[in-house]
């Protein structure tokens, strides 16, 4: 994990759901540490510093609070202004690894102590705590843990052994010394049973914390308003008719109820403190109100209201970390859970109760949503408007959906994101279980930066996003449409288990059209085979029944629906489109698609139908999508079967290199920046070594400083020349590239041609034989600052940007995301083999994707890497040319458990 956790304070997520700050200890922290100590039972004290002297405890309060250094640091959790627990380490050098005498496996490690309050034991703290540890120790290198516990200090012995890596035990004279290694990118399924189990310990903390939005027992609305229209009117009004069972209460200083809701003239003055309240007062009035609703001891808010400031926005959330409070926008338009009838918003009708949760940045998208989900009678199981999303965001519903056992599919409205890469594990995650579907807002090209290389200008967020919702299994549509068809469709249907298609419509023309969209979209149209052809044949005289299946426009309702279960029990067959148009001389060919007993994905098109998409019943209970039109049936079941490879195929490994030369590296690029401090684009020579640290092939380029020197350089020829010009980064657009030069006076000419046209700007000059043959592509890096590294693949050379063929994936990249990315690719059949010719070392191609993703992990610095062209051949892959930029920047650890 090559990340920097910068020694500030954060917020984060006990056990139970309640809110502590996490920061380094300071001098000032000296009594209030102390105090802690203080007042532990000797017990506690026993086990902590292993005998009872107080003044060990002191002494400990004064090691702690001292500033930290570079081998050093405490950690503090509070909350009010009381120290509950408190976590450190002081690395112990370099200490050899069990069996190796010599100590060439050497291993940087450091001690670690803990001590929480009384009172606040088994809530997590101690867990919590070694987290963060443990991410400011990798960050600086260290790469082990040590501590020494009493073998009857049971709960500090839990606290290590249920982390989530592996630990290593001795025991001696009653003491158990505890060493486990840090996590690093390259530990493979080491760093995933870690962030596994930070994620299982987040996923509960979070659910606790959310409990009083999504399953308040009481709600108060501060805003509302005796004037019917008004938005806190409506929301009242709205979770008293929507059935809401737990106890309501509003704040209104002009009034002593509204309807049969009891009215307090402020917050403070609430007959209870209560589990949500829903804030819809003035901009100028946000701030105060939640901060009463904080001094009363409200564990939720939903800020309505709308036309804060950054400031504002700091300060409100501010004031809600400090209160233990969590917090749904501003700018929003509130929460609903139908299932308790809460409706909290002011949506014109009530939600339905059913299996989607929704979360949406668009209050207006969001109500738009659900409306549509409520009017195919799919309902929702719990909706937020997130708004500015300063605190809950779809991450955080994400994590509520996995456990509520409502929910079975999520929708997504996302215009930003605040964790990128912690919103794609948490949604990896959960899409093993249920969809996960979104749109793709934002596409306009009006937010992209212009670009210095090849790589960043295709790495556009758009293509950045395309990347985090491919890796995650996230199933994007380009608008609500399609969003809504595919989720009507997956919360009805089985997801496909390939991609082969079965059709049969009773129009022919319809039947062509959706083998056609069928085929544009990557589905395999079925042709039945023997004997199900026979049988077709037989049921259905004067149809087509080779596929797509025409059962002529005269077919009756029970020959139908006897097609359609033929199909379907044909073992090839995957999914079904059935299109009909009822006609005066058939039956109910709907009834016929409702009543078939079909095991596979069907999609029903009806040809009539004013409605996109609605939902048929199906007698023996479920319910079948009929859509409008084949185009949509076929991208609706399209992105059902793609989810569904993606959710039955390997998840794959991040692999280890043991030839890397890390440290090497970033003495590399910190030698750089020491003295170019604003960055910039590494020397010619500078990128080889880089490059060489990660074992990634480069073709070798001699330097030379005449033209007898190249002419000896290009001994055993062919070879190319190129120059390395002050301000050029495309060699070739500059004519600084002389290729295929095979005799010496081959080699003058281009050398003298080329310090002619560089003239002063000329750095040097290099030589490098001539690669010929194999495919050209290009691989690269860009690093966008939010959603992190991304590796860019595609066709390379001069036409990289004209041909636009580009597939990039997120750092860091598994074996199955490397295979993955070459052959998404159009052009990937000339990379596995064209029309006979033999294909390029897909091996040689996998691993120099896997080290560049590991090199682009290691070295955040990186913000620009090129390698274009790089020549993949049946005999290897060989990079030709390289630039490598470098920024001083250091991303956070975008696991770590702490509110945003």
């Amino acid at each position: 994990m090559s990340v920097t956790q910068e020694a500030g304070s954060v917020y984060a997520l006990l056990a139970d759901g309640t809110t502590v700050e996490i920061r380094p200890s300071a001098p000032a922290d000296f009594d209030a540490v102390k105090a802690m100590y203080e007042a532990m039972s000797s017990d506690n004290i026993y086990l902590r510093f292993f005998n009872l002297s107080r003044q060990a405890a002191a002494d400990e309060a004064q090691r702690t609070c001292r500033d930290a250094g570079p081998g050093r640091i405490a950690l503090l959790a509070v909350s009010d202004g009381a120290v509950l627990g408190c976590a450190s380490y002081y690395t112990l050098g370099e200490l050899a690894k069990p069996g190796d005498q010599a100590g060439r496996g050497a291993v940087r490690t450091a001690e670690i102590a803990f001590a929480v309050a009384d009172h606040m034991h088994h809530r997590g703290i101690a867990t919590l705590l070694l987290e963060h540890l443990i991410s400011f120790a990798v960050s600086r290198q260290i790469q082990a843990f040590s501590a020494e516990v009493l073998a009857e200090n049971t709960a500090m012995l839990r606290v290590v052994t249920d982390a989530g890596l592996p630990v290593r035990r001795h025991y001696a004279d009653g003491v158990i010394e505890l060493t486990f290694p840090l996590p690093r990118e390259d530990a493979g399924t080491a760093l995933d049973t870690y962030l596994d189990a930070v994620a299982a310990r987040e996923r509960s903390s979070d659910a606790a914390s959310l409990r009083p939005v999504f399953a308040p027992e009481s709600v108060a609305v501060i805003g509302a308003s005796r004037r019917p229209g008004t938005v806190g009117r409506a929301i009242l009004d709205n979770i008293v008719t929507g059935g809401y069972r737990g106890r309501i209460y509003a704040v209104n200083p002009h009034a002593v109820a509204i309807g049969d809701v009891p009215c307090s003239p402020a917050v403070a003055d609430l007959p209870e403190p209560p589990d949500l309240a829903v804030v819809a007062v003035p901009a100028a009035a946000v701030l105060d109100t939640v901060e009463q609703c904080g001094r009363r001891g409200v564990r939720s808010v939903v800020v309505i209201t709308s036309g804060l400031d950054a400031a504002a926005c700091a300060a409100l959330l501010s004031a809600c970390r400090r209160h233990g409070m969590r917090l749904v926008g501003p700018n929003c338009f509130g929460v609903a859970v139908p299932g308790i009838g809460l409706d909290a918003t002011f949506a014109a009708s009530h939600p339905r109760p059913g299996p989607v949760g929704v979360v949406s940045q668009s209050g207006g998208l969001g109500f738009a949503l659900v409306d549509q989900l409520s009017r195919l009678g799919l309902g929702v199981s719990s909706f937020a408007s997130v708004g500015n999303k300063l605190d809950v965001s779809s991450n955080d519903l994400l994590l509520w959906w996995e456990q509520d056992e409502v929910t079975k599919l999520a929708v997504l409205y996302i215009e930003s994101f605040g964790n990128p890469r912690k919103f794609a594990r948490t949604a990896r995650r959960v899409g093993a279980t249920m969809p996960v579907l979104t749109v793709h807002a934002g596409r306009s090209a009006a937010g992209q930066q212009a670009a210095a290389s090849h790589t960043a200008a295709v790495a556009t967020p758009l293509v950045s996003r395309q990347a985090l919702f491919e890796q995650a299994g996230i199933i994007a549509t380009p608008g609500l449409g399609e969003l809504l068809d595919v989720t009507a469709l997956l919360a009805t249907q089985p997801v496909p288990a390939g991609r082969t298609v079965a059709i049969v419509s009773n129009v022919g023309g319809a039947g062509v059209l959706a083998a056609d969209a069928c085929t544009d979209l990557g589905l395999t149209v079925h042709h039945p085979r023997e004997p199900a052809s026979r049988q077709l044949g037989a049921l259905l005289p004067g149809g087509a029944v080779t596929g797509p299946v025409d059962t002529t426009a005269a077919v009756s309702a029970a020959d139908f629906r006897q097609c359609l279960e033929l199909l379907a029990a044909d073992p090839d067959v995957d999914a079904m489109i059935a299109l009909v148009l009822p006609t005066a001389a058939t039956g109910d060919l709907e009834a016929s698609i409702a009543e078939a007993d079909i095991s596979v994905p069907v999609a029903a098109v009806v040809l009539n139908q004013p409605e996109s998409v609605r939902l048929i019943d199906r007698p023996a209970g479920g319910q079948v999508p009929a859509f409008g039109f084949p185009e949509a049936a076929a991208a609706a079941l399209a992105r059902a079967a793609r989810y569904g490879t993606w959710r039955a195929g390997p998840r794959g490994q991040v692999p280890d290199f043991p030839d890397l030369k890390a440290v090497q590296a970033r003495a590399l690029v910190r030698e750089f920046l020491d003295g170019t401090p604003a960055g910039g684009w590494l020397p010619p020579d500078r990128s080889a070594v880089l490059l060489r640290c990660y074992g990634i092939p480069l073709t070798e380029l001699t330097p030379v400083a005449s033209e007898d020197a190249a002419v000896a350089a290009a001994a055993g020829g062919p070879v190319v020349l190129k120059a390395d010009v002050d301000g050029v980064l495309h060699k070739t657009d500059a004519g600084a590239v002389q290729l295929d030069l095979r005799t010496e006076a081959d080699v003058r000419a281009a050398y003298r041609s080329l310090a002619s046209r560089f003239g002063d700007r000329l750095r040097r000059i290099g030589v490098q034989p001539m690669i010929t043959g194999g495919t050209e592509i290009i691989i690269g890096v860009a690093d966008d600052h939010m959603f992190g590294s991304l590796v860019v693949f595609g066709l390379g050379g001069v036409t990289t940007e004209v041909l636009g063929d580009h597939e990039a994936r997120l750092t860091p990249l598994t074996d199955t995301d490397a295979d993955a990315l070459i052959h998404s690719i159009r052009s990937a059949p000339l990379l596995l083999g064209y029309r006979g010719a033999a294909a390029v070392d897909l091996h040689a191609l996998r691993d120099v994707l896997l080290r560049v993703s590991r090199l682009a992990d290691d070295l955040p610095e990186i913000t620009d890497l090129d390698l274009n062209p790089v020549i993949a051949r049946p005999d290897g892959v060989f990079a030709v040319d390289a630039r490598i930029k470098v920024a001083p920047y250091q991303p956070r650890d975008p696991y770590l458990r702490m509110l945003r």
